[in-house]
């Protein structure tokens, strides 16, 4: 497969940008295809709250558990027909540019997965402006050691985010785990249409409520912070899908690519997806589809460990 981008010391393509094209390139629903702009954002949250309407009506589940003492820090378990505290856990952390979204409207892998014995956990974390990047990289952090010290005999724990939550996804993979007091059976992260270098949504109007400066951006970016520890062991075992939307804009597919190559220079166990035909809502609000591409990338993907 041939990856395009720049290298490990080339400039940044998007820095050629215009301020205008910068703003484009990072505004999803500018790039839908088959409907407009505010008809797309309707149809993502509608399919996302009928998907937990009816999650909530046909899975065993245990609601609004929390995993810190903050108002925020909560999370959903979705559990399989048959209950094992053995089971493989995929917890999803919904986009939304930081800014927006929320764990009540993103069940949406939750009915395909549950059905092939894999329980999933949509995790809530603090919106900007309320919560910084830094308070939401730790809330997950702390979401998925509480997962597992609630189930120590899980079969793996699996990540899986679209947007904003794959870069929070994305974000453990270089985390520490000393200070929680647990290491969690990281088995595998899907990561869907992420953005993992956020210095250009600096210069974007996406950042008005985030706040995040050079310094912020540079230190809560994967992209960077792997390239940064090339050099450190990686886990060979733990399987990283990097998946982006044939219609995604010309900057998150680069941003998926260069990702993508600066795991495999890590030596880590990656490969990348390009999902034909889907747009940046269209490729997650899919995952309610058992027979869609990518629902079927990540069970095979998990059921394949165990």
């Amino acid at each position: 497969m041939e990856v395009r981008g720049r290298g490990p010391r080339g400039e940044a393509p998007w820095k050629k940008l215009s301020k205008e094209e910068l703003e484009n390139q990072y505004s999803p629903s500018r790039w839908v295809i088959r409907r407009g702009a505010e008809e797309t954002l309707r149809m993502y949250s509608r399919i996302g709250e009928d998907a937990t309407k009816n999650a909530r009506a046909t899975r065993r589940s245990l609601l609004h558990v929390p995993y810190g003492d903050g108002e925020g820090e909560k999370l959903d378990i979705y559990f399989p027909e048959e209950v094992s505290e053995a089971s493989p856990f995929c917890l999803f952390f919904h986009g939304g540019f930081w800014q927006s979204g929320s764990k009540d409207t993103s069940a949406f892998m939750v009915n395909p997965l549950t059905a092939r014995g894999v329980a999933v956990v949509i995790v809530a974390y603090d919106l900007a402006p309320k919560g910084t990047l830094d308070q939401m990289v730790d809330q997950v952090t702390r979401s998925i050691a509480f997962v597992q010290k609630q189930y120590p005999c899980n079969e793996g724990i699996y990540l899986c985010g679209h947007s904003a939550g794959a870069h929070l996804a994305a974000m453990m993979l270089l985390a520490k785990w000393t200070k929680h007091g647990v290491t969690p059976n990281l088995k595998g992260f899907f990561l869907v249409s992420g953005i993992y270098d956020l210095e250009p949504v600096v210069y974007t109007t996406q950042n008005a409520p985030l706040l995040m400066t050079l310094e912020g951006a540079q230190q809560n970016s994967p992209q960077l912070l792997l390239e940064a520890a090339l050099m450190q062991p990686s886990d060979p075992a733990c399987h990283v899908l990097v998946t982006v939307g044939q219609h995604d804009s010309p900057e998150f597919q680069r941003q998926s690519r260069e990702f993508y190559q600066t795991l495999c220079r890590g030596g880590w166990n990656a490969s990348f997806e390009e999902i034909r035909d889907a747009d940046h809502f269209e490729i997650i609000w899919n995952l309610t589809q058992q027979d869609s591409m990518l629902t079927q990338m990540i069970l095979r993907t998990i059921l394949r460990e165990h």
